[in-house]
């Protein structure tokens, strides 16, 4: 008769033990696997950027990132709209956009292409921001403050584009952007559109920090 087999060895035991444990180490995993990718591109090009412009880019990465806390803090505390998840559908319907940081984060990164993409998805959340006008009198002054420091920040990337001479002739646009018909899609697309600029946002830091090593 067969032999029986061998049981299971208890270093294996762990991975079936906890779902929770197999998506940390999958995030861990990602994680390792971009900033593998983005080691592994070329180092020559973040000389041509200025450490001091990096730099004023973080801290106003990390501003943004404050001010859009806290849009969504007072969009849950008044409004009770806390899940941007829970929203994911009317987002669809109402087309809203989200920006892509593809040439920052690739293997083959390109400066030109990185910082254009950068200044095009801040122009896309320009113009949403300011779709959300009268989203209601209580979240007014958070998101002036917010698209203040959006408009800031891109045009602190245009001014560097110009320095280094790859500047388009006549500066884009944010292109199409939703309307907002009423006070609950405002709110809603607040929530939606605060969520996706701290993701946009959270990758431009990583990728600015990464450029700014040493």
């Amino acid at each position: 008769s067969p032999e029986p087999a061998d049981p299971p060895r208890p270093s294996a035991e762990p991975a079936a033990q906890s779902p929770m444990e197999l998506i940390v180490l999958q995030l861990l995993l990602w994680h390792s696997a971009l900033w593998t990718v983005q080691e592994a591109a070329p180092l020559a090009p973040a000389s041509s950027l200025p450490q001091s412009f990096l730099l004023k880019c973080l801290e106003q990465v990390r501003k943004i990132q404050a001010d859009g806390a806290a849009l969504q803090e007072r969009l849950c505390a008044t409004h009770k709209l806390c899940h941007p998840e829970e929203l994911m559908l009317l987002g669809h319907a109402l087309g809203i956009p989200q920006a892509l940081l593809s040439s920052c984060s690739s293997q083959t990164l390109q400066l030109t292409d990185c910082l254009s993409q950068l200044h095009s998805g801040l122009l896309l959340y320009q113009g949403l921001l300011q779709a959300l006008a009268g989203i209601s009198p209580e979240l007014a002054p958070t998101l002036d403050m917010l698209q203040l420091d959006v408009t800031d920040f891109a045009t602190n990337i245009w001014q560097q584009m110009e320095d280094l001479g790859v500047a388009p002739a006549v500066q884009p646009t944010h292109g199409t952007i939703p309307t907002f018909t009423s006070a609950f899609q405002r709110r809603a697309g607040g929530v939606l559109v605060a969520s996706n600029l701290q993701s946009f946002l959270e990758l431009a830091y990583r990728v600015l920090r990464y450029l700014a090593e040493p």
